[in-house]
C-alpha cells in the first residue's frame, strides 16, 4: 500500500494570511507549497519576500511554489553567445525599461510552440499590472524601430529581482532583453535574479541551481536593502561594449 499523500495547505481569504513554511513544500510535484487565496498586491509582495511565487493554469485554483533547488542568475555572470553579441552590437535594437509593460506581459502570455496554453492568465496580468503601477514590477523592452520584438518582466524588492517571463518576436530578442536587464541590475548593485525553474535557454546564459536554503539566505539579505522605487523609464544602464 502506498503512503497517503500529504494534505496541501489552503491559504486564508484575507491578503495577510500567512504562508506555510517553505520547508514543507512537496517534493512531488516539486516545490508545491499551498493553494488558494488571491493575487492581491499585499499577498504577492509577501510571497516574493519569502521566495514564493504563484503558478497555475486558467480554471485551476491559485497554486503557490517554492522549488528546491532554485534556478538563479548572478547578474555579473550572465553571458551571450558570439552570434547574439553581434546582434546586440548591430545597432538594430533600442532598449528601454518600463515603456510598454502591459504589451510585454501580453506578449509573454501569447501562444508558444512548446506550450499549448499559458499560465499568465488575465487575472495574473491584472495583478502584475497593479504592481507595475505601484512601482514594484518592471519590464525591459527590445524595439526594432517602432516594433516591440522582445521583452522580459518581473518584480524588484530591495536589491533582489524576480524574473517572471520573457518573449521573443524574432531570434535572440529575449536573450538581449535578459542580458540588458542583468547589466542594469549589476550597475545598481542587485545581487540576484530569480529564474524560479531551469530551462536550456537560461542555462546557456549562465543560470545555475542553488539550494532553497542558500537561496533564502541570499534573498533575505537582498530584500532588506534599499530598493529602486518607481518607474525605471530612462534609467536603464546597459554597456554598449564589454
Amino acid at each position: 500500500m502506498s503512503p497517503p499523500r500529504p494534505l496541501l495547505p489552503q491559504l486564508g481569504d484575507y491578503p495577510s494570511a500567512p504562508f506555510p513554511p517553505t520547508a514543507t513544500a512537496l517534493t512531488r510535484p516539486a516545490g508545491l507549497l499551498a493553494w488558494g487565496g488571491g493575487l492581491e498586491a499585499e499577498r504577492l509582495l509577501s510571497a516574493y519576500r519569502q521566495g514564493i511565487f504563484p503558478w497555475y493554469s486558467a480554471g485551476d485554483p491559485i497554486l503557490w511554489w517554492s522549488p528546491n533547488p532554485r534556478c538563479v542568475l548572478f547578474p555579473q555572470q550572465v553571458h551571450l553567445s558570439r552570434r547574439t553579441r553581434r546582434r546586440f552590437h548591430s545597432g538594430a535594437f533600442r532598449l528601454e525599461a518600463d515603456s510598454a509593460f502591459d504589451d510585454v506581459i501580453r506578449a509573454c502570455a501569447g501562444p508558444r510552440r512548446d506550450q499549448p496554453g499559458t499560465w499568465i492568465t488575465q487575472e495574473m496580468q491584472k495583478a502584475y499590472g497593479a504592481l507595475y503601477r505601484a512601482g514594484y514590477a518592471h519590464s525591459v523592452e527590445v524595439w526594432r524601430d517602432s516594433v516591440l520584438v522582445g521583452g522580459i518582466y518581473g518584480i524588484a524588492l530591495g536589491r533582489m529581482f524576480y524574473g517572471e517571463s520573457m518573449f521573443s518576436g524574432e531570434p535572440d530578442a529575449s536573450k538581449i532583453a535578459l542580458f540588458a536587464l542583468c547589466q542594469h541590475l549589476q550597475a545598481r548593485n542587485f545581487g540576484l535574479l530569480d529564474c524560479q525553474v531551469p530551462n536550456p535557454h537560461l542555462m546557456t546564459m549562465g543560470a545555475v541551481e542553488i539550494s532553497r536554503q542558500d537561496f533564502e539566505v541570499r534573498l533575505h539579505q537582498l530584500v532588506a536593502q534599499p530598493g529602486l522605487p518607481g518607474l525605471w523609464t530612462g534609467r536603464l544602464e546597459v554597456k554598449q561594449r564589454w
